[in-house]
Parts: C-alpha cells; sequence; structure tokens
C-alpha cells in the first residue's frame, strides 16, 4: 500500500506549499487579508459598522464620502459603506453556494459517469455537452426565466451553469484513477467496490475540485453581480452589490460614490480569490511560482 501512501502525501503537500507563499509573497498576502475582511463583513458584517444599511433619510442623500459616511450617501440618503459592508453577505453566500451546488452535483456526475462508462457515460457527457454549449450567464438567465428572480432561484442557476467544469475533471481524474496501478493492488486484497471507490478513488478523484471551487467562485460572484443588475437576484432594499450598481447607473454624473464602491468591491474580491486560487493551482500541480 505504499503506493497509496505516497501518492495521498503528494496530493496534500499543495496546500502547506500554498501556506508557505503567504508570508514570501507581499501580493498573495494582501489579497489572503482583503478576502479575510470580507469574511468578517460575510459573518458579522456589525464588526465592521453598526449603521443600518437600508435606513432611509433624504435630508442625507448623495452626501460625498466623509468621515461621518466614509463611502458617502446614495440617492436615498442611505449610508453606502454600510451597504457594500453587509452586501457581501448576498454577494459572497450566493456565490459560495452556487460553486457548492456545482461542485457537489458535478462531483457525483463525474464519479458515476468515470466508474460506469458504457450507456451510463454516454448520457452524462451528452447532457454536460449540452449544458456546456451555452454560456455561463445566459443559461442561468434562461433557468431563471422559468423560476422567477430571487436569491434561491439565482443559486440554483448559476449551480447548474456552473456543473459541466466540475463534472469533466471528476470524470477524467476517476476513469484515470479507477484503472491504476495501486487501486488494482487494493483490489486484490479483497476489498469491496464500495470500499475502494470511498477510499480509494473518490479521495482521489475529487482532489482538484477545491482548487476548481476557488476559481470558480470569483466566476460565481461576478455572475451573480451581472443577474441581480439585472433585476433577477435579491431584491431591493437588499444590498447586493449588483443590485446597488443597478440602483447607481442613474447617479454616476452627480454621485459617483454610489456605484464605485459596489463596483470597486467586486472587482477586488473577485481579483483576490483568482490570485489564491491560481498559486493553489500552481502548487497543486507542481509549478512553480513566480
Amino acid at each position: 500500500m505504499s503506493a497509496l501512501s505516497s501518492r495521498a502525501k503528494r496530493e496534500t503537500a499543495p496546500a502547506s506549499q500554498f501556506l508557505r507563499l503567504l508570508p514570501a509573497n507581499p501580493g498573495l498576502a494582501l489579497a489572503a487579508l482583503f478576502l479575510a475582511v470580507i469574511a468578517i463583513a460575510t459573518v458579522a458584517p456589525a464588526l465592521l459598522t453598526t449603521a443600518d444599511p437600508i435606513a432611509a433619510d433624504p435630508l442625507q442623500a448623495q452626501l460625498p464620502p466623509s468621515w461621518e459616511h466614509w463611502f458617502g450617501t446614495d440617492h436615498l440618503g442611505r449610508d453606502v459603506f454600510a451597504r457594500v459592508v453587509h452586501g457581501a453577505r448576498y454577494s459572497i453566500l450566493i456565490g459560495v453556494s452556487a460553486v457548492a451546488l456545482a461542485a457537489t452535483a458535478g462531483s457525483l456526475l463525474g464519479l458515476v459517469a468515470g466508474l460506469s462508462r458504457g450507456l451510463v457515460d454516454e448520457v452524462v457527457t451528452r447532457l454536460l455537452d449540452v449544458v456546456s454549449a451555452f454560456p455561463d450567464l445566459l443559461l442561468a438567465l434562461v433557468l431563471i426565466s422559468f423560476t422567477g428572480p430571487g436569491t434561491t432561484n439565482l443559486i440554483f442557476a448559476l449551480g447548474v451553469a456552473f456543473v459541466p467544469r466540475f463534472a469533466r475533471v471528476v470524470r477524467a481524474q476517476t476513469f484515470v484513477i479507477a484503472r491504476s496501478g495501486y487501486v488494482e493492488q487494493a483490489r486484490t486484497f479483497g476489498l469491496s467496490r464500495t470500499v475502494l471507490v470511498l477510499r480509494h478513488v473518490l479521495p482521489h478523484a475529487v482532489a482538484q475540485v477545491p482548487i476548481l471551487a476557488t476559481i470558480g467562485l470569483g466566476s460565481a460572484i461576478i455572475g451573480a453581480a451581472g443577474l441581480s443588475f439585472l433585476g433577477m437576484g435579491p431584491q431591493p432594499p437588499a444590498p447586493e452589490w449588483g443590485a446597488m450598481l443597478a440602483e447607481a447607473r442613474n447617479y454616476l454624473r452627480v454621485a459617483w460614490w454610489i456605484g464605485v464602491w459596489p463596483g470597486l468591491a467586486i472587482t477586488l474580491t473577485v481579483i483576490a480569490i483568482s490570485v489564491l486560487g491560481r498559486r493553489w493551482q500552481a502548487a497543486f500541480e507542481g509549478r512553480r511560482s513566480e
């Protein structure tokens, strides 16, 4: 079973290598620090601001950034900083939930197809081809047109659109691993098919899923913001970043800060996630980080 243990060590090594990169790479550390702040805003926004994100005050409308209102106020007099902070909960949780749904469903489909082959594999592959034929956002938009707008429907639509990217990778890995020498060796010890799959095939087949999920999270956040901008996501007065951009588009000439800050939050979050995801992928593949 030495082959099994050596393979496990090779696949757990990238995580430790990735963590060792943080102190030596200022950009990587800065991205991790920014995401830590976003995580706090998602889990406990009250630690960053005590202002009510939906409390309107027409007398305070469209005030520029100041010590009292760090990001200014919007056209209804709501504190933009509070709305950006509380908006992280909507945008991040929608992205994470959509990616979790896609990763779970895609991994199951890929595992079944990789182990079954034959007719089952052909059906799953053709299904993935059909879903992949549509751009992610377009497919999500079509699904929402049937289910209607809302947070739950947005998560479902984005999750379905992202399933193929996970299913294809897991299917390919499962096919290779299930026919590898160390699995054949494990089979000679009399292990049942269930034990072989759960103990020796599944852990290695889904080893890349966390990396794909991290990279895909940025796309999910952009997709959620884009669909919310079109009115397909959380409905007003929910402070979702995409919805905030939609509300701000008519006031950019007179109050630029209403749209700049949520747009900057989306941009920096996606960049930080992409930086960490790509570095993690490089460590997993054994490539030297620049």
